[in-house]
């Protein structure tokens, strides 16, 4: 014994729902020799007779009865595969992958997850907060469908620009420069330096060595972290001052004050693999960038 085509139980169905060969054609829109036919051939493959057909009609057998639930259950559990297929080629099933850049994830995270799990409930989502090697290595290896930091990245991966915001100085609450609205580069060139070691990631302080030789000098680093809130906690101490976003704020609260630099801004990019097939990813980016112009993602989630 084969198995029936699908398309044989949909005929067989409508055949036993209408017990008329000839409402069964018109309600399925074909002849009725061929529905005939195909009913003939399905009793053939099963090897059982469904219908008796005489000159009093059609009935189902005793075979044919039992038959018919299970008929429509296959059916209905092809349609429901069908209805899950076509959900994942829009994207609305299906698993997400994402990374935030530690720096970022305590703002972007929450609005984002939130907003994928209002709008893609049935889509598994899996975040990690990690540093920008791990994460530019996740997106380009796969682990990560889609990531959120910062530029300048490598080259070889699509992006997004979702929020841009000012760049900062921060220092010490009782800093001579602490009540300023606004600061040049230029006016710390003298002061002592905490940033983050050039080997956490060379294509940013490539960008930040750029800034400071613009600015006139080379910044005399007196200690390094790749931690954003231990440089907090070193300028809050005392050690140096160091230069970070606005959001970084919400890292701490005490200590410290934060002072926009002229016209100095950083973007914060949604990321992702040109290649990467995922089909929840396209309603992501859709998702995301909605988000952004709607609202301040650089503000504390």
């Amino acid at each position: 014994m084969t198995h029936p085509e699908l398309r044989q139980l949909r005929y067989f169905l409508a055949v036993a729902e209408e017990l008329s060969f000839t409402r069964a054609a018109e309600r399925l829109l074909i002849a009725q020799q061929s529905l005939s036919q195909q009913i003939t051939a399905l009793e053939r493959r099963l090897g059982v007779r469904l219908f008796d057909r005489d000159s009093r009609g059609t009935r189902l057998t005793a075979v044919g009865g039992v038959f018919v639930s299970e008929a429509r259950a296959v059916l209905e559990r092809a349609d429901q595969a069908l209805a899950v297929l076509q959900r994942a080629r829009r994207g609305e099933v299906g698993d997400l992958r994402l990374a935030f850049l530690t720096t970022v994830a305590n703002h972007l995270l929450p609005p984002i997850v939130r907003a994928l799990r209002e709008q893609l409930a049935d889509v598994r989502i899996t975040t990690e907060s990690t540093t920008i090697a791990a994460l530019v290595e996740g997106v380009t290896g796969g682990r990560y469908d889609a990531a959120f930091t910062r530029p300048p990245l490598v080259d070889g991966l699509a992006s997004r620009t979702l929020a841009n915001e000012p760049v900062c100085a921060v220092l010490p609450e009782d800093h001579a420069l602490a009540h300023r609205t606004e600061l040049d580069l230029r006016d710390l060139a003298g002061e002592r330096w905490v940033l983050t070691p050039p080997s956490s990631w060379e294509p940013w302080h490539r960008t930040y060595n750029d800034h400071f030789h613009q600015a006139g000098f080379i910044p005399d680093v007196v200690h390094t972290d790749a931690n954003p809130q231990n440089l907090l906690g070193l300028v809050a101490a005392g050690v140096g001052i160091t230069r970070l976003v606005r959001s970084s704020q919400s890292l701490r609260r005490t200590g410290v004050v934060f002072i926009p630099f002229a016209d100095a801004y950083a973007p914060t990019d949604v990321i992702w693999l040109p290649r990467n097939d995922n089909p929840a990813l396209p309603r992501l980016l859709e998702i995301v960038t909605d988000l952004a112009a709607t609202r301040d993602l650089t503000q504390s989630g």
